[in-house]
Order: C-alpha cells, then sequence, then structure tokens
C-alpha cells in the first residue's frame, strides 16, 4: 500500500509539473502570437499597371507580375505566423489612378501614404534585376539606406539567405530609394533574381521557385526579428 501511495503522489507530482510545463509553454506561445498580431508588416510590390517594370529576356514576362506573386507568397507566410500584413498592391493595377502624364509619381505617392498611414514596424519592397550586358549575373540582391544600422542588419540577413538559395556570395547594399525612405521603421528593397537570366527568369515563372524565395526572405525576416 505505501509502494502504491508513493507511485500516486509521485505519479500526481509529474502530472502536475507536466500541466505547469505546458500551460507556460502555451502561455509565451500565445504572448508571441500576440506581439506578432500587433507587429505590422507593408509588402510592396514594385510596379503595376502601365509600369510594367523590367522585362524577361526571353519570356517577356512582365516584373510586375512577378512582384505581386511572389508577395503573396510572402503574405501568406507572414499572415500564417501571426503577423499583420498590409499590401500597397493588391492586384496587377498601379496606384496611379489614370495612365496620364506624371502616374509614375503619382504611383509612388500612394505607396507613400499607404505606408506612413499604416505606421508599420518593417517595410519590405519586392523587385527583380536585370542587367542586359551581363545575362550570366543571377541570384537575389538586398537593398538598404545608408547609415541606417538595423535597415543593414535586416537587409545582411535577408542576403543571406537569399545566397544560400542561389549559391552566391552578395552583401546586401546601400542604395537610394523611394519607397525606403516613406517610414522611419527598418525597410529593404529586395531584388529577387534577374530576369535578364535566361535560367533564372524561367525559375521565376515557376510558383515553386517563388514560394523559395518568399521563404528565404520570410527566414531572414524572422533571424533578424530574433
Amino acid at each position: 500500500m505505501f509502494v502504491c501511495k508513493k507511485n500516486a503522489v509521485l505519479a500526481a507530482a509529474l502530472a502536475a509539473i507536466l500541466l505547469f510545463c505546458a500551460c507556460t509553454f502555451f502561455s509565451a506561445a500565445g504572448e508571441a502570437s500576440a506581439r506578432r498580431a500587433l507587429y505590422t508588416i507593408v509588402l510592396d510590390a514594385g510596379h503595376g499597371g502601365v509600369d510594367p517594370g523590367v522585362l524577361g529576356s526571353v519570356s517577356h514576362v512582365k516584373e510586375s507580375d512577378v512582384n505581386l506573386k511572389i508577395v503573396q507568397n510572402l503574405q501568406k507566410f507572414f499572415a500564417d505566423a501571426g503577423f499583420r500584413v498590409v499590401l500597397t498592391r493588391k492586384n496587377a493595377g498601379g496606384l496611379y489612378g489614370l495612365p496620364t502624364a506624371g502616374y509614375k509619381r503619382r504611383d509612388m505617392e500612394k505607396r507613400r501614404e499607404i505606408i506612413v498611414g499604416e505606421k508599420p514596424d518593417l517595410v519590405l519592397s519586392v523587385h527583380q534585376n536585370s542587367f542586359p550586358q551581363s545575362p550570366s549575373r543571377r541570384g537575389g540582391q538586398v537593398f538598404f539606406c545608408a547609415g541606417r544600422e538595423e535597415d543593414e542588419a535586416l537587409a545582411g540577413s535577408i542576403q543571406s539567405r537569399l545566397n544560400g538559395l542561389s549559391g552566391k556570395s552578395y552583401a546586401a547594399l546601400a542604395g537610394d530609394f523611394f519607397v525606403l525612405n516613406c517610414a522611419q521603421a527598418p525597410a529593404v528593397l529586395v531584388e529577387c533574381g534577374f530576369l535578364s537570366n535566361a535560367e533564372e527568369e524561367a525559375l521565376l515563372q515557376t510558383e515553386a521557385y517563388r514560394a523559395d524565395v518568399a521563404q528565404a526572405v520570410f527566414e531572414g525576416v524572422l533571424s533578424w526579428l530574433c
């Protein structure tokens, strides 16, 4: 009887410990989820509408279309992880209203309006690269505003993941881009690949590779946040 009681006490104690650990874990997970829900990420798909961006060297695929599809992948990754996600551009159209003179400036100002209004904690602008003079060049390239340490660290974290995908060893670069100056929050511009490289152009037209690119960017952001 004494042994049975002792075993029962031990079992009860073990159950209490397990219950405490489980509650602590789920409480911490719940708190993390709540924090992520308060963390706003603006995803900016570059170009759109009458502004296609660069075109693929072989298929003439529009950069604007590739940008949007990668942003949609990113939206899912971040939303599934509990973040609040805002898109500047949700479809193939531009943000300029009528395609009359000055449309490009109006498009950029609308992006600024969205970013400023949302007061995000992070801004990611998605683009594709092109360098016809060197069609062998490929791989992702990340840009940040010079002199902003957080932005540079974020860019470096994403660049590292994109290098792992492409097998390159690029460094994140400082760049002067309108959208990066639209918010006080860390912001980077991600050139996901080169549409002037025939092989990468073909890859960027597949859902699997676009998902891989988005996953690399997503993991780069998470690593920076941690």
